[in-house]
């Protein structure tokens, strides 16, 4: 009996932000394969992708850096990053009459509702696991469902953050929902240098190191 192909779109933004509320620093840097494969049974699903989805925020120089070191290191281990742009936006208060320049991005939720239903047109996966609860992706995963009936999405939620509620409603009848617990990332952590066959890789940024 083949095991059920499952391929992950996780929302880089959205879990990171999730983690960042915790005040956990640590929890930041994790292995994302080992994160996954908390969501399904070994003896009947296999993971057979991973697609890590976001961006560099370039203007601070730090936070893209730790960003960089994330993305190496799993990298390394098999997760296929697709990295979008952030774009600078001419911001202006309506009281004070202050401008400023902001950063927006705009390409992540697409790419992923691109990469969901193409994929699945491909037949890819026999099931998708999308960890985000951005709504805007309710129509990716109609879209999966309505053409591929023999098809399943899992919507796993980042941590404390609930389901989109829009989603949760398709999802009902030929999906499941799970959710990301601070469990779940204290046993997928990264160790402090990740190295493949012998070489550096990348290196946790000492803000993510584990408290004492």
């Amino acid at each position: 009996m083949p095991k059920v192909r499952v391929q992950c779109f996780i929302d880089g933004f959205n879990i990171y932000h999730a983690i960042d509320n915790l005040r956990k620093p640590h929890l930041k840097w994790f292995d994302l394969t080992k994160l996954m494969a908390n969501f399904i049974d070994p003896n009947t699903h296999e993971i057979v992708d991973i697609f890590y989805f976001s961006a560099y925020a370039s203007w601070i120089p730090g936070a893209a850096v730790r960003h960089e070191q994330f993305v190496r290191a799993n990298e390394a281990l098999g997760v296929k990053a697709i990295m979008s742009q952030f774009k600078p936006k001419d911001r202006r208060c309506k009281h004070c009459k202050a401008e400023w320049i902001a950063h927006e991005e705009k390409e992540t939720d697409v790419k992923i509702a691109v990469s969901m239903v193409r994929n699945a047109h491909l037949n890819l996966f026999d099931e998708a696991f999308l960890v985000s609860r951005d709504s805007d992706l309710t129509s990716a995963v109609a879209l999966t469902l309505h053409d591929f009936p023999e098809k399943k999405v899992k919507i796993i939620s980042p941590p404390n953050s609930g389901h989109s509620k829009e989603i949760g409603k398709i999802v009902k009848k030929r999906g499941k929902l799970a959710s990301i617990k601070e469990i779940h990332l204290e046993r997928c952590l990264l160790p402090e240098i990740v190295s493949i066959d012998g070489v550096q890789v990348a290196v946790r940024p000492a803000q993510y190191a584990p408290p004492k």
